[in-house]
C-alpha cells in the first residue's frame, strides 16, 4: 500500500497505482498529487461544480472527496480513514470517467439550490413529467447544452428536482428509476 492509500500492484502485474472499487481513496488536491492515472482531482472537481453550476467553491470547501471504482466520486462531511474499505460513505456525488461528467440526482437535489448557471425552471406540467421520467421538448432553453439542472419553484422558491440532459431542444430527465414518482400536476390544478 502506498502512502495515498492506492494500491500499488495492478492485475496487469504492473507497479503502477490503480483504483481499487471495494476502497475509498481520497481525492489527490491537485494534479501534481495525483498517483492514480485518470483520478480527478479536488481541484478539478471544485472547479467543475463552479464553472458548470456557478456554485461557489465555498459551499463545497467543508467536504471531503473520495473515489471508488472508476470514476465515481463520493463526498463526506468529514475526516475518514484513508483508505478506507467499507461499503458506502456520505452520498455518492459525481461521475467522472466518461466523456462528460455527470452530478448525481442526490447531488444536484443537496447542492443544486447554489447554482447559479444551467439551471433550467420547469413549470408544473413540465416538472411532473421530468419527475416520473419523461423526456421532452423545451425550446425555450438558450443556455448550455449537457446536463442541466432541473428545478421547479415551490412555495416560492427555487428547487432542484434532478439532473436533465439537454440536446437538440429536448431536456432528457436522468431520474433515477427508483426515484421517479407521479405526482400529477405540481401546481394544485386538476
Amino acid at each position: 500500500m502506498s502512502d495515498d492509500g492506492s494500491d500499488p500492484s495492478n492485475d496487469d502485474g504492473s507497479d503502477s497505482p490503480s483504483n481499487d472499487g471495494q476502497r475509498f481513496d481520497r481525492l489527490p488536491e491537485t494534479a501534481a498529487d495525483r498517483a492514480v492515472p485518470g483520478r480527478p482531482t479536488r481541484e478539478e472537481v471544485l472547479a467543475w461544480w463552479e464553472d458548470r453550476f456557478g456554485i461557489d467553491r465555498s459551499v463545497l470547501e467543508p467536504y471531503t472527496f473520495l473515489e471508488k471504482g472508476a470514476g465515481k466520486v463520493w463526498i463526506y462531511r468529514g475526516e475518514a480513514t484513508d483508505p478506507c474499505r467499507i461499503e458506502a460513505l456520505g452520498m455518492a456525488f459525481l461521475r467522472t470517467r466518461q466523456e462528460h461528467w455527470k452530478p448525481t440526482t442526490r447531488a444536484v437535489s443537496r447542492f443544486g439550490r447554489h447554482a447559479t448557471r444551467n439551471v433550467v425552471e420547469l413549470d408544473p406540467a413540465e416538472a411532473a413529467r421530468f419527475v416520473a421520467g419523461e423526456d421532452q421538448p423545451i425550446d425555450r432553453w438558450d443556455g448550455d447544452w449537457g446536463y442541466l439542472i432541473a428545478a421547479h419553484e415551490l412555495s416560492g422558491d427555487r428547487e432542484p428536482i434532478g439532473v436533465g440532459l439537454y440536446l437538440h431542444g429536448e431536456l432528457r430527465s436522468r431520474v433515477p428509476k427508483g426515484s421517479r414518482t407521479d405526482v400529477g400536476r405540481l401546481d394544485g390544478e386538476e
